[in-house]
């Protein structure tokens, strides 16, 4: 049997994650699952994203999926430890990529861009003082973002203007690495890359999270040698149709997803 992994985020962020797995190893058999019902996270209590994390797992452990990855920084920050400690397979989850924009940085100046649950979380705290010692850190909140890239504008005038407002400052300061700690944001990296100076680079987590899977997987004595692509079947918590819509809006916007398929309500 091919190796079956449930996603979840609160959107479509996490399809960034999916893309970055199938192209790892398009054999791998995903399970998606877009928690558009409660989205966005960012105006909720740790503790509810944290209850919802619970809720979402179970629902993709329906397939019998051989591992989860919580898409999401926001819902990684909340429920991870608790995910692990409630679920036996292999939980795999989102932080920044602090660590890796810092060890990047040749200048010491490195900025990320987050949500703002994701700035008050925890797991951002750690990062911070496990590897930016000696480094300048700019910590961007970014309230609103991540809703234009759920409704499919990764571009255009008002993703701009946010964007140009937050980094200006540490633009000036001289960073020359920039971590995007919310997988909405991976949709944004050809405007970023337009925006920003050529010396700064632009680090996600979506491919680190890739290689991650597939070395819990094999660890686990999971099978990953099928040779047909497989496409991605995607739920939603909320309207299906939606769902589609905003799949199809950022296809036409450019983003590179795999074969996706968005499937039946679920609860």
């Amino acid at each position: 049997m091919v190796a079956r992994v449930g996603i979840f985020d609160s959107g479509v962020g996490g399809l960034s994650v999916a893309a970055a797995l199938h192209r790892l190893r398009p054999s791998i058999d995903i399970r998606y699952l877009a928690d558009t019902a409660f989205f966005p996270y960012g105006g909720r209590s740790e503790a509810e994203v944290s209850d919802r994390t619970l809720v979402l797992a179970e629902i993709l452990m329906r397939d019998d999926i051989d591992a989860v990855v919580v898409a999401c920084n926001t819902a990684s920050s909340a429920g991870l430890e608790r995910l692990r400690a409630t679920f036996p397979l292999p939980i795999v989850g989102m932080e920044p990529p602090l660590k890796p924009a810092v060890e990047a940085s040749a200048a010491h100046v490195v900025a990320v861009l987050v949500t703002p649950g994701t700035a008050k979380g925890e797991r951002l705290a750690r990062l911070h003082e496990r590897f930016a010692e000696g480094a300048r850190v700019f910590t961007l909140p970014m309230p609103g973002l991540a809703d234009l890239v759920e409704s499919g504008e990764v571009d255009g005038p008002r993703v701009e203007a946010l964007l140009e407002a937050a980094l200006e400052e540490p633009v000036r300061e001289g960073i020359d690495a920039l971590a995007l700690g919310c997988t909405h944001y991976a949709f944004l990296r050809p405007v970023l890359a337009r925006m920003l100076p050529p010396s700064v680079r632009i680090i996600d987590a979506s491919a680190p999270v890739a290689r991650r899977v597939v070395d819990v997987l094999t660890a686990g004595g999971v099978d990953l040698a099928g040779d047909e692509p497989a496409e991605v079947l995607c739920y939603a918590t909320g309207d299906p149709g939606d769902l589609e819509a905003k799949i199809a809006r950022l296809r036409a916007a450019g983003a590179d997803l795999p074969p996706l398929r968005v499937a039946r309500p679920v609860g």
